[in-house]
C-alpha cells in the first residue's frame, strides 16, 4: 500500500491552530471528557449544528433537529466525525490504528498516518472533482484503502458510499447513480469491469481509482492508488481545513445501501452526529476499553462493519486488522487465531461456521477426551447461567475447567482474549446460543438497524437474558405500536442513533419516520416485564398464506435447525399458497478451490447420520437416494416443530432438500450471509412448484 510519509511534528503543527479553540471549549463544557467541537463563538452546541426544524430530510444538502435532551446520555454535546478523528490523534497519535498483512508480515498504520493518509485522499478527492454532498463510491474488500477513501470523502465535504463487492453492474450503477458519486474507488480489474460497462450511464462520474493491482489499460481519468494519492499535493491545506470547519454535525457524512430485496435500495442517510454519539454511547454502555484489537471481515458497506471497524475503534484508541476476502469463505477462523481480538462481532450464520469448526476438532479428540470436554462444557455453561440470572456464584469445578479446557478450546477458535462477542443482523439458533455459553463465551445479542446507526438495544455481559436482544441504549427509547395480547407488535425507536432519511426518497421516508421523529421499523417484538426486547418477526418477511394467514417465517425455520443438528438452511415457503413447504439444506463442507458449498457433509453431520445408522458422507448421497433413515429423522423434526404451530395452517406440510448449500456467490445469502428471500424464489421455483402439485387432500 502506497504511504503518503509525514513526520508528527508536522502533523502536529496543523493541528496546533486547533488547541485554542479546544481549551475554550473545555471550559463550557466542563465535565464532558475532551470536548472536540472547534466553534468559539455563540452557543458550542448550536455553532457546530446547522439549522433545522424538522427530525428528517431527503436533501443531499439538508440537515435535521437532533434528538436531544436536556440531561442524560441524550445531552452529549454534538461533534462530527472528523472532531472525532482529530480528537483521537490527540489521545492516540502513535498508536497502531490499522494493520495489513503484506507478504506474510503484519504492517501497522499510526493514527498519525492514517490521518494523514486521509488528508492527500481528501485533497486528490477535491482535485478530481469531488462536489460538496456528492457521492464517493468504493467498490472492494474491506483493506486501508477503503477506510482512507472513506474518511478522505467526508474530510473533503463528499459522502462516503460503500458499493457490495457482490453487487452486478447494473446495481453498482444504481448506488453511483442516486448518491451521484463524482469519484469511484475500486479494488481490482474484476470491480473496475462492472464500471466500465456502466460508466456512459454515471453523468455526474469525474474519475475511477484502482487500489489494488497493475493497471490492464491506461484510459482518462483513470488512477492507480500511489498515483491517486499524489494528485492533490497542490491542493492547499487551507482549502481543506476550511471544508472541515464548515461540516456541521446534524449533516449528512456517510450512505448506507439497503439491501434492495423488496425494491430499489434506499440511501440511509447517516449523519455525523449518528456516527459520533452512537459510538460513545455504544461504546459506554458495552465497557469498551483502549487498546481493543478487531478484525475487519464483514462487509464495509454494511452499517455495523462500518460504525464498529472504522469509528468505534477510532473512538477508542483500538486496532482494526483486516482480514482476506476469503474471509466469509473459509478462511476467518485463521484470522481469528492470529488476531486474536479482543471485541468480534459475528453474524449468525458466522458463529454456526466457528461453532462447525470447533465441533469438528472435537470430533478427532478420543473419547476420555470429548467426556471432559462435555464435563467442562457443562461447566461453562452453568456458570454463564448464573451470571445471566445475575448472581456471582461459580459452580464446583468451573475454574480447573476453564484453566483445563475452555481456553484451550477458545483459544482453538481465536476467540481467547474476546471480552465481548455479539451476533446481531438476524436471529440466532438457541443450539449455537448454548453452544458458546459452554464455551465460556457468552453471545451478546444485539438489534438494529442501518436506520438507527446499527444497535438499538444490545445485552451486556452480566445483563442478558438467552434469545433476548438485550435493552434499549441509553438516551433511547422504545415503544410496542399496537401491541396484542402477548405484548408483540412493531417496534418504534427513538433516539440520536436515528438515520435523517432516505436520500431523494420523500415518500419512502414519510413510511419510515413520523413527525416526531420515531422510527418504525418494520420488526414485530416485545419486552419483557424487565425491559429485554426478544425479535420475533418482520412484517416485510412475513408469509401470506392464500387463506389469508400471516405467518413469520424466521421462528419456525430457526426452531426447524434446532431439532434437527444436520440442516445448515430451513426456508419457509407458502406466500399466496394453500399450505406452507420448508426447503432444507444440509451442512456441508467448503470446497478448497470454489470456496463454495461442497458435496461432502461436515463432520459433526456426518457423526449425525451415524447415531441414526446412516452411512452417508455425502449430501448427494442424502438426496439421492433419498435416505430413509436421514428423510425420517427430519420429518420426526418437523412434527416436532409442527405442534408448536399455534394453527393449522402454520404446519409445514411438505420439505425438500436441496443438493447445494446456499451461499453468497450463489445469491441465495446476501453480503452479510442473511438469506434473501427474493433469489430463492426465483432460483428454486421449479423446485416449489414440484412441492405442490399434490393431491387433493393437501390443497384442503
Amino acid at each position: 500500500m502506497a504511504r503518503h510519509l509525514v513526520t508528527k511534528a508536522s502533523c502536529m503543527r496543523q493541528l496546533l491552530w486547533r488547541n485554542k479553540a479546544w481549551a475554550s471549549r473545555r471550559t463550557a463544557l466542563q465535565g464532558h471528557p475532551r470536548p472536540c467541537a472547534f466553534q468559539t463563538t455563540g452557543s458550542p452546541i448550536q455553532s457546530n449544528l446547522a439549522p433545522a426544524d424538522s427530525f428528517w430530510t431527503t436533501r443531499r444538502d439538508g440537515a435535521v433537529r437532533l434528538h436531544m435532551e436536556e440531561a442524560g446520555p441524550a445531552s452529549e454535546p454534538p461533534i462530527t466525525t472528523l472532531q472525532l478523528f482529530q480528537d483521537a490523534i490527540q489521545r492516540y497519535g502513535n498508536r497502531p490504528a490499522m494493520a495489513v498483512k503484506i507478504d506474510g508480515r503484519w504492517e501497522t498504520t499510526t493514527y498519525l498516518q492514517y490521518y494523514q493518509q486521509c488528508r492527500a485522499a481528501a485533497k486528490s478527492f477535491l482535485k478530481l472533482g469531488l462536489e460538496r454532498y456528492h457521492g464517493v463510491g468504493i467498490l472492494g474488500f474491506n483493506s486501508p484503502e477503503w477506510f482512507i477513501s472513506d474518511v478522505g470523502a467526508i474530510m473533503a465535504g463528499g459522502f462516503a458510499v460503500g458499493i457490495y463487492t457482490t453487487n452486478s453492474p447494473d446495481a453498482c450503477r444504481y448506488v453511483a447513480g442516486n448518491s451521484e458519486a463524482n469519484i469511484l474507488v475500486v479494488e481490482n480489474h474484476h470491480q473496475l469491469e462492472k464500471i466500465m460497462q456502466v460508466q456512459d450511464q454515471l453523468p455526474h462520474l469525474k474519475a475511477i481509482v484502482q487500489y489494488k493491482d497493475e493497471l490492464k489499460e491506461k484510459r482518462p481519468n483513470l488512477y492507480t492508488w500511489k498515483e491517486f494519492m499524489q494528485v492533490g499535493s497542490s491542493v492547499p491545506d487551507e482549502t481543506l481545513d476550511d471544508i472541515i470547519a464548515s461540516q456541521k454535525a446534524n449533516e449528512c457524512c456517510i450512505l448506507i445501501y439497503t439491501s434492495g430485496t423488496t425494491g430499489q435500495p434506499k440511501g440511509v442517510m447517516l449523519s455525523h452526529d449518528n456516527i459520533t454519539w452512537t459510538t460513545k454511547i455504544f461504546g459506554d454502555y458495552t465497557g469498551k476499553k483502549e487498546n481493543e484489537n478487531i478484525l475487519s471481515y464483514l462487509p464495509l458497506s454494511h452499517v455495523a462493519a462500518q460504525v464498529f471497524d472504522i469509528w468505534l475503534t477510532m473512538r477508542f484508541g483500538g486496532t482494526t486488522y483486516f482480514a482476506n476476502s476469503g474471509a466469509l469463505k473459509g478462511s476467518l477462523i485463521d484470522f481469528l487465531k492470529e488476531v486474536r481480538p479482543t471485541f468480534f462481532f459475528g453474524v449468525p450464520r458466522i458463529w454456526e461456521k466457528i461453532q462447525a469448526a470447533a465441533q469438528a476438532t472435537e470430533s478427532k479428540e478420543t473419547f476420555v477426551q470429548r467426556s471432559i470436554s462435555t464435563w467442562a462444557k457443562g461447566r461453562g455453561f452453568v456458570a454463564n447461567l448464573n451470571r445471566m440470572n445475575g448472581t456471582s456464584s461459580l459452580p464446583w469445578g468451573y475454574s480447573l475447567a476453564k484453566y483445563l479446557v475452555l481456553k484451550k478450546m477458545q483459544a482453538a477458535v481465536g476467540l481467547d482474549r474476546c471480552v465481548l462477542c455479539i451476533t446481531g443482523s438476524a436471529p440466532i439458533t438457541k443450539e449455537t446460543l448454548d453452544y458458546f455459553m459452554g464455551l465460556d463465551i457468552p453471545l451478546m445479542e444485539l438489534y438494529g438497524l442501518s436506520e438507527d446507526s446499527g444497535p438499538h438495544t444490545v445485552s451486556v455481559y452480566g445483563g442478558f437474558r438467552m434469545t433476548s436482544c438485550g435493552k434499549t441504549l441509553p438516551g433511547c427509547r422504545s415503544q410496542i405500536h399496537m401491541p396484542d395480547k402477548e405484548g408483540n407488535g412493531e417496534m418504534y425507536a427513538w433516539g440520536r442513533h436515528i438515520f435523517m432519511g432516505y436520500l431523494n426518497m420523500v415518500e419512502k421516508t414519510n413510511e419510515s419516520l413520523n413527525k416526531d421523529g420515531w422510527l418504525l421499523t418494520g420488526d414485530i417484538g416485545m419486552f419483557d416485564p424487565d425491559g429485554f426486547f426478544y425479535l420475533t418477526g418482520r412484517i416485510k418477511e412475513i408469509v401470506i398464506t392464500s387463506g389469508g394467514e400471516n405467518v413469520p417465517p424466521a421462528p419456525i425455520e430457526n426452531a426447524m435447525k434446532e431439532e434437527v443438528p444436520i440442516i445448515s438452511n430451513a426456508v419457509v415457503i407458502g406466500d399466496m399458497k394453500k399450505f406452507l413447504s420448508m426447503l432444507i439444506t444440509l451442512k456441508s463442507t467448503i470446497d478448497a478451490n470454489t470456496l463454495q458449498p461442497g458435496d461432502d457433509l461436515t463432520p459433526d453431520a456426518i457423526k449425525f447420520c451415524q447415531q441414526l445408522g446412516s452411512r452417508a458422507t455425502r449430501v448427494s448421497e442424502v438426496v439421492r437416494s433419498k435416505d430413509p433413515v436421514i428423510y425420517k429423522a427430519i420429518q420426526e423434526g418437523l412434527d416436532r416443530v409442527n405442534q408448536m404451530a399455534t394453527s393449522n395452517a402454520q404446519r409445514i406440510q411438505k420439505f425438500t432438500i436441496l443438493e447445494k448449500d446456499l451461499s453468497t456467490d450463489g445469491g441465495e445469502l446476501g453480503p452479510t450471509l442473511k438469506m434473501n428471500r427474493k433469489v430463492i424464489l426465483k432460483k428454486y421455483e421449479r423446485v416449489i412448484d414440484e412441492m405442490y402439485k399434490v393431491s387433493a387432500h393437501l390443497e384442503k
